[in-house]
């Protein structure tokens, strides 16, 4: 009889699971993706896939979760470094040109799975809409602090960028959202 797993067993599997899985879906799709691909990519067997995610749909919603926390994780820790609160709100779009110009950036895992999966999944659209309200507030909390009324002209500005740059390939449009935001705040933009 084998040896029961232990707890940082169960958490290595899980990590690799979820690696596999966000690789695989960001790269080529959820639906194109079939769960023998993920067993595959993971190492790991379906029986024990299925005991962490039931189901695919619990699957992707763990994956775009995580991938939640580590994205915006990422964007305040850039953004945070940066003293100035109106050059705080620029650097959202630096950091969102640095991601757009990584090899296989392919636009926004939360927009690609709404596309996908959105209006058939209540729990994939939650978890979109949690990310993208997520977001909202990331910005707000940074545009308030600059001194903008409203956030929504710059998150709109983010967001049409990460869909424009996910759809071209190009990171131009961060740039481009950069300077109409330099604009909002009134601060000329190099």
């Amino acid at each position: 009889m084998p040896a029961p797993l232990t707890e940082e067993q169960n958490r290595l599997d899980r990590a690799a699971l979820l690696d596999a899985a966000e690789g695989l879906f960001y790269a080529r799709g959820i639906q194109a993706v079939g769960m023998d691909e993920v067993r595959a990519a993971s190492g790991l067997p379906l029986k024990r896939i299925y005991r962490f995610f039931p189901t695919k749909e619990d699957l992707v919603v763990a994956v775009l979760r995580r991938r939640d926390r580590r994205w915006r994780g990422d964007l305040s820790a850039c953004v945070e470094r940066v003293q100035d609160p109106r050059e705080r709100v620029l650097a959202v779009f630096d950091w969102l040109a640095a991601w757009f110009a990584e090899p296989g950036f392919r636009g926004c895992a939360w927009i690609n799975a709404h596309g996908e999966l959105g209006p058939s999944s209540e729990a994939v659209l939650a978890e979109v809409r949690s990310h993208k309200r997520a977001f909202r507030d990331q910005i707000a909390t940074w545009a308030h602090a600059a001194g903008l009324p409203a956030a929504e002209p710059v998150f709109l500005l983010a967001e049409g960028a990460i869909v424009t740059a996910g759809i071209t390939g190009d990171p131009t449009p961060a740039h481009h959202a950069r300077t109409a935001a330099a604009t909002l705040l009134g601060t000329p933009s190099p």
